[in-house]
Parts: C-alpha cells; sequence; structure tokens
C-alpha cells in the first residue's frame, strides 16, 4: 500500500560530486514518487550544494535520508527520523531506503549521545572518507587548471611559455591558481573531514609546506591526516570557561595546529615525503615496456572494478595527485580505461540486441553518452542486474586499455572530460594511439559480455 501524505529531505553527495551525487538524488525523486511521498533532495556535488534545504523543509519533513560518502553535517536534522546509508544504495535500492525512514522512528536523547560517541570513535577509522573528501575539494582545482593549461598551449607550447602573451597568462592563471592549490587544497579538507573548521588551516598548511618542498599530494595526505588528527584530539583535550569557548576554534585551534603540524612537517615529514615522491615520479617517468604495461592493467582494471566506488576513486586519486607533478601518464590510461565500461556494454546492446531487454538496450544509449563524458558509473545499471558477468567483462577491457595507454606512451594532462578535452591542441599525446587504446578495449569489454551473457527469453 503507497504512503499519502507523507514528506521526506534528502541529502546526497559522493567524493568527486559528478555523477553518482545526482544519481542517487534522481533514483529517490523516482521511488518517491511512485509511492506518492513527497521528498526534496538537497544535492551536495562538485559545484556546491544545490536545491538547499531550507528550515522548514525539515521542520516539516517527516525523516531525513543522508545518501553520502563525503562529509556531511547532520546537525541540522537533531530530533528527526534519520537514515544515512552509502550514495551507491541509494541508487541500488531508493524504493527500500524510502520505506526504512519511513519506518523509522525519532532518536531519544540517550541515543543521539550514543550516536554522537559512536561517530566519534568511527573517525579514527573512517581514513577512505577523510582522503575522499580532500579528492573532491581539490578535483575542481585540478580540471580548472589542466584545462586552462591545455587551452594556452593550442596557441602553440613555445607562445604559452613567452612572458606577456595571452597563452603564457592562461596557463600562469592554470598553473598558480589551479594546479598550485591542487596541494594545500587536499590537506585542508582531509583535515577538514576529520576536525571540522578548525582543521582547514592546519591542513593547508601542511599541504603548502609539503608541495614547496617536492612532497606533492603524497606530502599532503600525510600533512592532512597529521593537521586533522592533531586539532581532533587538542579540540577534545583543551577545556576552557565555557565564556572562554569562543575562543578555541578562530584563535587557539588554529594557532597552535598550524604552529605544531608546520614543525613536524619542516623537521621532521617534509625530506622523507619529497625523497619518496621524487622517487615515485622517476619510477613512473622511467616506465617502459612491461612495467608500463602492468601498472595500466592494474590502475585500468580498478577503474572498472566498482565503477565509481571506492577502489575507482583511488585509481582516480593516485592519476589527479601525479598532475601536480608533471606525471601525465597514469591520468591518461585512468581516464581512458574510465571511459570503456559504458562504452563497451553500449556496443555489446548493439551486436547481440537479443541478450538484454528493451530497459538495457535503452540504457545502453544511455551509457554511451556517459562513457564519452567519462563517467564510469553508466555501466552501473548492468552491473546491478548481472555483476558476475558484466564486472569480470568490464574489468577485462578496461585492464586491457590501461595498458595500451600506458603501453603507447599516451600523457594526458587534464584529468576529466573525456573525448570532449581530446582534441584540445596538446592535451593528449598521440591521440590517434589513445583512440585505439579505448577503442579495443570497448571492443574486447562487449565481445566477452556477449559471450559470458545467455540470449533472453
Amino acid at each position: 500500500m503507497p504512503h499519502v501524505s507523507k514528506k521526506l529531505v534528502a541529502v546526497t553527495s559522493c567524493p568527486t560530486g559528478i555523477a553518482h551525487t545526482y544519481m542517487a538524488a534522481e533514483a529517490l525523486q523516482k521511488a518517491a514518487a511512485e509511492k506518492n511521498v513527497e521528498i526534496k533532495v538537497e544535492t551536495r556535488g562538485s559545484i556546491g550544494a544545490e536545491n538547499a534545504l531550507t528550515d522548514d523543509d525539515i521542520r516539516q519533513a517527516d525523516a531525513v535520508i543522508i545518501a553520502a560518502d563525503a562529509k556531511v553535517d547532520k546537525s541540522r536534522f537533531v530530533g528527526k527520523p534519520l537514515v544515512e546509508v552509502g550514495v551507491s544504495e541509494a541508487i541500488k535500492d531508493a524504493a527500500g531506503l524510502i520505506d526504512r525512514a519511513l519506518s523509522a522512528k525519532a532518536p531519544d536523547l540517550v541515543t543521539q549521545v550514543q550516536e554522537i560517541k559512536e561517530e566519534r570513535k568511527a573517525q579514527a577509522t573512517g581514513w577512505y572518507k577523510h582522503l575522499m573528501t580532500g579528492v573532491s575539494y581539490m578535483i575542481p582545482f585540478t580540471v580548472a587548471g589542466g584545462i586552462l593549461i591545455a587551452i594556452s598551449f593550442m596557441f602553440g607550447i613555445e607562445t604559452a611559455a613567452t612572458e606577456g602573451t595571452f597563452a603564457y597568462v592562461l596557463n600562469y592563471i592554470g598553473g598558480q591558481a589551479g594546479f598550485g592549490f591542487m596541494v594545500p587544497i587536499l590537506g585542508a579538507f582531509i583535515a577538514y573531514s576529520i576536525a571540522d573548521r578548525p582543521g582547514i588551516a592546519p591542513g593547508m598548511a601542511a599541504g603548502f609546506l609539503a608541495n614547496s618542498v617536492g612532497a606533492g599530494f603524497l606530502g599532503a595526505i600525510v600533512g592532512g591526516f597529521l593537521a586533522g588528527y592533531l586539532v581532533y584530539y587538542l579540540n577534545k583535550w583543551i577545556r576552557l570557561p565555557r565564556t572562554l569557548e569562543g575562543m578555541k576554534p578562530v584563535l587557539i585551534l588554529p594557532l597552535l595546529g598550524v604552529g605544531i603540524t608546520g614543525l613536524i612537517m619542516v623537521y621532521v615529514l617534509n625530506k622523507p615525503m619529497a625523497a619518496i615522491m621524487t622517487g615515485l615520479q622517476n619510477w613512473l617517468t622511467g616506465l617502459s615496456g612491461g612495467s608500463a604495461v602492468v601498472l595500466g592493467l592494474i590502475l585500468g582494471a580498478m577503474m572498472a572494478f566498482d565503477m565509481g566506488g571506492p577502489v575507482n576513486k583511488a585509481a582516480y586519486a593516485f592519476g589527479t595527485g601525479l598532475l601536480a607533478s608533471q606525471v601525465y601518464g597514469p591520468m591518461a590510461a585512468v581516464m581512458a580505461a574510465g571511459m570503456t565500461p559504458p562504452l563497451g556494454l553500449f556496443l555489446a546492446t548493439l551486436l547481440a540486441p537479443k541478450k538484454y531487454t528493451a530497459e538495457e538496450r535503452e540504457a545502453g544509449k544511455a551509457a554511451a553518452v556517459l562513457g564519452i563524458s567519462f563517467i564510469t558509473e553508466g555501466a552501473i545499471p548492468f552491473a546491478a542486474a548481472d555483476p558476475f558477468r558484466v564486472i569480470p567483462s568490464i574489468m577485462i577491457g578496461s585492464a586491457v586499455t590501461g595498458a595500451l595507454s600506458m603501453a603507447f606512451g599516451c600523457e594526458l594532462m587534464v584529468p576529466h572530460g573525456g573525448i570532449w578535452v581530446l582534441p584540445m591542441g596538446n592535451v593528449i599525446t598521440h591521440l590517434g594511439l589513445y583512440l585505439l587504446a579505448i577503442l579495443v578495449g570497448t571492443v574486447i569489454t562487449a565481445l566477452v559480455v556477449n559471450l559470458l551473457k545467455p540470449n533472453k527469453e
């Protein structure tokens, strides 16, 4: 029996804020309409909060759904029945999630206190969420910087290096205002995820100091975690009279956090992290033959394994993090391998339509658009319906694509955009071979999945 005259509010947010955020929102809205339930969904994507919930929206709501893999402030929803899940669960079972929310009971004070304690305990082991929060805030700087640099190269690489030219200015803005902030922002928002706003300044200081000595994104990750947990425990340990508590977030915690974190970075961590980063850069730039192929295979398989999930995001973070260090090969392999799964499944529906339902054939058309735009999540409907055949197939195709991209020596300067950024001058090296790698992986994906799938009745 459908639920009547009920109202829900929801927040969706994935680490990158590009695809899962909006797919989850759409799934919740569709399921709510089918159940005759009113719902308002706030999406917290890469461009910030959209369709923001007001105080009246929350006050009138019967329950709250949070579908997020990045940090979401729950203080607005105190006293409301609340269900919190990962963003992928909202995509897979939105109807069930709505039923859970409508049957949830408002927590009493004891329960709320216990939940807060458990959440704080979870922060000690929530390293992936903290890392992905940092990556999600870093990505806009990476995208903006990479594309501005790519545009400057369209005027010619020599022109972009000639001071006073328009191309030089674009290159400077992309390098300084884009790539220049990548590493500090990564450190800042890892710390923010752990310690909230008091962690931002110490985390950014750690990232800046790491970047200044060439420790790059690895230094920012270590520094961000250091700053975050330092501020978190300082906030817990320092007790002041109530009249002076307001000084902690604006004076005491930033001062101690920046000072202590900075000293540890300068005297302890910077040199070894810079040495590790230099070794990683030298190894990656020196890769050739079999070593390059193996790295491409691994990155490609990771991109397809969970289509936007933790493993996929780990490979993506590795590729984007290296852009600031001017190592571009892994990024090329990552993007090509991320495009292959939805493209391969689209091709599969064309080659063997009898193996797919009418809905799956329609989904294949949408997957093609998502695939060329480097949104791997376009493969999710197929994988959810038949994981044991689809996931191995797309992993094989993406692994081949990643391996070929590395073997061909392809290098990509931008972290997103799919096929739409490739025509820009000097964005990708060996463009023809790069497209060949994507095509080969797409065909392999389609052939393998069709080989495994039976005909539909």
